[in-house]
């Protein structure tokens, strides 16, 4: 008789790296090893999760194998090591222990939309959570905004101070249920709160919990406006199909004509809304939840809501508070639209604190709808657009993104970037990796000062990154740099690195698409403000660039800038001064003349012929400015580039008819406007609509673009465009320049998941910087 054969069973230790904490992961692990038969155990660690697993060699096989294939849905894992180690035979079962106190580093998720397993709970009578305005679990709800420190475990977070009911803490242990060690866990019994606080001399009355929501959709129902406390700040909210509510608000928080973004019930009401394609569908549904850029109906929402945009920026909703806002099936009715916009007074960033809401956004809002919840870290919508192929450009990255990291191509020092002073966002890197902050918005005053530096120092907590320097850009005014230089004196390097601002604008596209930089490329960085090598405003430039740096093949031929900041916010002052410089005349049939005073003029005229506080500029966006008030589309700018918005949306109208562009003049080192004007003048006398008018200009852009980069390609050799900065947020002059260089046989490289605006600034300075210290 044969002896039956005995398989040696085997162990092996797995290391897993990502984000795979706040996730589900351990009890993802758990079951898959109980499935298997296997024994061993998970626990976190500061670096990520440690498996040790032991069975039969094709068990663990099986087991290695799906572990990276079958991931939980919010995680993502980057690295997964396995080594073979002794069979202990000490494990009975398999089991999830407690997390080890270790050093390394982790990844913890973004904030996520509430899962459709917790709506479902949220919406049912006979659930212990129905109406339960803090309801979540693994799959969903804060993360970012209520850590405090890492490893994450419910200690370290602003959810310590609710301790949890006996229902909730079996949930928590247990790890069958998907509330296993959901840190936010909470239930009616042992949760956050609701409040409603109404504004001193109102006839509102204070409501807690269902009563607060209640009052809440009433005042909203009654034209009134309502600070409502979210994931990562304050909304102001009012109805947005009611025009004097939105005008109060727009007055209120001194908004000037930029839009609003709105947040709709449904998916159903933002198709009644706008146009929404499947790939915007997706983004609009999704965990991140963003604001997406979409093309308006005609409906009946307030003319406030978004003057003069192409685009209407809606959302829907991500937090369980939203959800019951907008009202369960049988309760009263209220609007299917809100307006929800950052709860903030312009220019100052987001608010958090509960008491700082009550001062800061007095006069603001009529109530506010706080809880006793703590917000560890602002965070604000972020807000992206889909470009016709489906992919995804992001303009402003916050939550939903942050602190995903970002894979870099090259190993940087332990670093700190602070960006630039409008649409500022930090990053921090080590490694090949890096992480972006939140969008904290433009450096102004001591507000958003401190608001970063706490952007900052929470960062740090959450990423274990200890900067050694600091990159910052080059512009010698700015806040941001001047915090640098206070930030750098700190660290053991007394000087920042300090970045020119369209190679980092470059550095970022290419960072983003993982290139080495062993190999230039053709970058244009188009947009209205940067501070250039010969200390003027350069803005319209052409690159060759690498990490290690850059050489101005061509730009945009300069013209003043008169009066600065005053200047930027009216267009009509731009547009004559590019006459000027053009040497073409103000005659008084112009709109940019005709909207202008005669002492206006008069001024003008002097500032320009004496050259007093005229910077050249050769800023791109200052030229769309200009022309915005050539063609009578926008004269006076309340928010920044609203001009050249303003001119991108009248082109919308004409883009499928006329296909005529207009001719800049390409010369050996820059790209002349001049003649550009002078055609738009005849077009313009011609009576020529606006729209038109409009429409051939960025396609004049666009062609300029593709002739400079064929001679650059004839130049170099170099076949690869980088496009960069604030201007390519324009859809309509981003998609243009893509088909014209990719038709010509060109690879080009755009922005994705990194804002070609300012927003994403840091991430270029990061790995400059690590090529500086390189060299040194």
């Amino acid at each position: 008789m044969t002896a039956p054969t005995t398989t040696r069973a085997v162990r092996r230790r797995v290391t897993v790296r990502g984000t795979v904490q706040g996730v589900g992961f351990r009890p993802y692990v758990h079951r898959l090893a109980t499935d298997l038969t296997l024994s061993g155990f998970v626990s976190n660690t500061a670096y990520g999760v440690l498996i040790e697993v032991e069975g039969t060699p094709d068990g663990v096989a099986r087991f290695c194998d799906r572990l990276a294939a079958e991931p939980p849905p919010l995680a993502a894992v980057t690295g997964i090591g396995v080594e073979d180690v002794p069979v202990t035979a000490a494990d009975a079962a398999f089991t999830i222990r407690s997390t080890e106190q270790s050093p390394g580093r982790t990844q913890l998720p973004p904030d996520t939309a509430t899962c459709a397993d917790c709506l479902r709970e949220l919406a049912a009578p006979a659930d212990r959570r129905h109406r339960h305005p803090f309801v979540t679990c693994t799959h969903c709800g804060p993360r970012f905004t209520i850590a405090t420190g890492m490893p994450y475990d419910r200690a370290v977070t602003t959810m310590t101070g609710f301790p949890m009911c006996p229902a909730c803490a079996r949930e928590y242990g247990d790890p069958g249920d998907r509330r296993f060690h959901a840190q936010p866990v909470a239930c009616p019994d042992c949760g956050p709160r609701l409040r409603l606080v109404p504004a001193a001399g109102t006839d509102i009355r204070p409501a807690r919990d269902g009563d607060a929501l209640t009052a809440a959709r009433a005042l909203l129902a009654v034209g009134r406006i309502v600070a409502v406390k979210g994931l990562g700040g304050y909304h102001l909210a009012c109805d947005a199909t009611d025009a004097r509510a939105v005008d109060a608000l727009r007055t209120r928080k001194a908004r000037g004509g930029k839009p609003f973004a709105v947040m709709c019930a449904d998916l159903a009401d933002a198709e009644r809304l706008a146009e929404v394609s499947a790939a915007e569908r997706a983004a609009l549904t999704g965990p991140r939840r963003p604001i997406v850029l979409l093309r308006p109906r005609p409906s009946n929402l307030a003319p406030g809501v978004c003057p003069g945009s192409p685009h209407l920026g809606v959302m829907l909703p991500y937090t369980p508070v939203h959800t019951l806002l907008f009202g369960l099936p049988g309760d009263p009715p209220g609007p299917r639209v809100l307006v929800m916009t950052s709860g903030n007074r312009s220019g100052e960033p987001i608010v958090t604190d509960d008491d700082e809401a009550l001062t800061r956004l007095a006069g603001l809002a009529d109530a506010w709808l706080a809880h006793d919840r703590a917000i560890a870290s602002p965070c604000d919508d972020s807000l992206l657009r889909v470009r016709p192929d489906g992919t995804e450009q992001v303009l402003r990255r916050s939550r939903g993104y942050v602190p995903r990291p970002l894979r870099l191509p090259v190993a940087v020092r332990p670093a700190l970037a602070v960006g630039g002073d409008l649409k500022n966002a930090l990053c921090i890197g080590e490694g090949d990796q890096a992480w972006f902050g939140p969008h904290i918005g433009d450096m102004g005053d001591l507000t958003t000062l401190e608001a970063a530096r706490r952007a900052e120092s929470h960062l740090r907590r959450l990423t274990g990154v200890s900067p050694e320097l600091v990159a910052a850009d080059r512009h010698p005014g700015y806040h941001s740099s001047r915090w640098a230089r206070q930030r750098a004196l700190q660290l053991a390097r007394p000087s920042p690195v300090f970045v020119q601002h369209h190679h980092a604008h470059l550095a970022s596209t290419m960072a983003e698409h993982g290139l080495d930089g062993t190999t230039p490329v053709i970058g244009v960085a188009f947009d209205g403000t940067g501070y250039g090598d010969d200390g003027t405003v350069w803005g319209g430039e052409f690159l060759l660039a690498d990490y290690t740096g850059y050489r101005r093949f061509a730009h945009l031929t300069p013209a003043p800038l008169p009066g600065g900041d005053a200047g930027v916010a009216n267009p009509c002052r731009l547009a004559l001064a590019r006459l000027w410089a053009a040497g073409l005349p103000w005659d008084a049939d112009l709109p940019s003349v005709a909207a202008c005073e005669a002492e206006e003029l008069a001024v003008l005229e002097r500032q320009l012929t004496r050259n007093v506080a005229c910077v050249p500029t050769s800023g791109m966006g200052r030229l769309f400015d200009a022309v915005s008030s050539l063609a009578g589309v926008c004269h006076r700018a309340g928010y920044e580039a609203q001009a050249a918005l303003e001119l991108e949306a009248v082109a919308h109208s004409a883009w499928g008819g006329d296909s005529a562009a207009y001719a800049f003049g390409v010369g050996p080192l820059g790209c002349d406007p001049a003649p550009v004007l002078s055609a738009l003048l005849a077009d313009l006398r011609r009576g020529t609509p606006a729209p038109v008018i409009a429409a051939r200009f960025h396609r004049g852009v666009a062609r300029a673009v593709l002739e400079i980069c064929r001679k650059a390609r004839r130049a170099t050799g170099l076949t690869t465009v980088a496009l960069s900065g604030g201007v390519f947020a324009n859809g309509l002059l981003e998609l243009e320049c893509t088909a014209l260089l990719a038709g010509d046989g060109f690879a080009v490289l755009r922005h994705g998941e990194v804002p070609p605006n300012d927003g994403g600034l840091a991430l270029g300075q990061l790995v400059v910087a690590a090529h500086e210290r390189q060299k040194e």
